[in-house]
């Protein structure tokens, strides 16, 4: 029997075995190359279901986070989902699974782990070129390369949830260690969301994601200390977010104008890579490859 059929095996720390870690490109200069992704649909394809409810019957209907990046903007003004609405109640409206549960109704329910854990776990039953999203490679770079990594994710469970989900990568060994997280911004929970000035709780996710990728350039200038040679990075796949993006790294750009700022946008499975400059972009389409380096020049 050949070993890659054995139960339990993974390719990827075999991988590991003959790989060495990589300096930083700019390592001679003291520069660092930051790595901030979204998770759903980039890092990773999950189960996780928003749901929507029918306006009038209460009916609901279910749909997968890629499906919900496409149709958001539509939901209950035109086109097929005119007629259905977005509730807000975390135990009982559209996000319910983005949410951690209390611990009594995880018993309840019956389940031992919090939705993004269990969502997790359930991808490796699966075959990994099923769940793997568009900016897998690249996190895997980073991770195995201890690059400082920042999550900025939508969900709204605790930054210790997306932890023990991101763990299971490294306990079904597919991940040979934790990433080095420089930041951990799941947008909708809601001490996060203090945590990054929205006190009111009036923030949209876009422009959460723009003052959390602010604070995690910030802190890397913290904990790191400046450099000119810093470069950061930021993959997402929803139109909406990544416009707001754009525009707080071009801002950053113009605090910051010695350092690098890329974006990669995995829109409609399309690697488009922007690297922002004082005088706007220039970007490349690389249709016909499976991942795209969030850094490197075409």
């Amino acid at each position: 029997m050949e070993k890659k059929n054995l139960p339990g095996y993974s390719g990827q720390l075999e991988i590991c075995a003959f790989r060495s870690q990589e300096k930083d490109r700019n390592f001679s200069r003291g520069g660092r190359s930051f790595y901030f992704f979204d998770f759903d649909d980039n890092i990773a394809f999950l189960s996780t279901q928003l749901v929507l409810f029918h306006k009038k019957t209460g009916q609901e209907l279910t749909l997968s986070s890629g499906e919900w990046a496409e149709v958001h903007t539509t939901i209950g003004k035109s086109g097929f989902y005119k007629d259905y609405e977005i509730r807000f109640d975390d135990k009982n409206g559209t996000f319910r699974y983005f949410r951690d549960h209390e611990r009594e109704e995880l018993e309840r329910l019956g389940h031992k782990h919090q939705v993004f854990v269990r969502d997790v776990i359930d991808l490796f039953k699966i075959p990994d070129l099923e769940w793997k999203g568009p900016s897998w490679e690249t996190f895997y770079h980073a991770t195995f390369n201890q690059r400082p990594v920042s999550v900025i994710t939508a969900r709204g469970h605790s930054p210790e949830t997306i932890k023990a989900g991101i763990n299971q990568f490294v306990h079904h060994k597919v991940l040979p260690h934790d990433p080095n997280y420089l930041s951990l911004f799941p947008v909708s929970h809601v001490p996060t969301r203090h945590l990054l000035g929205d006190n009111d709780l009036t923030m949209t996710t876009a422009e959460l994601k723009q003052s959390a990728i602010r604070a995690s350039v910030r802190s890397a200038i913290e904990i790191y200390g400046y450099n000119d040679h810093h470069r950061f990075g930021m993959s997402d796949d929803d139109p909406k977010n990544l416009q707001l993006i754009y525009e707080e790294m071009t801002r950053l750009k113009r605090t910051y104008p010695n350092m690098c700022f890329f974006m990669i946008e995995t829109h409609r499975g399309e690697f488009i890579k922007h690297e922002i400059l004082l005088s706007g972009t220039t970007s490349f389409k690389a249709p016909d490859v499976d991942q795209l380096n969030l850094f490197e020049p075409r």
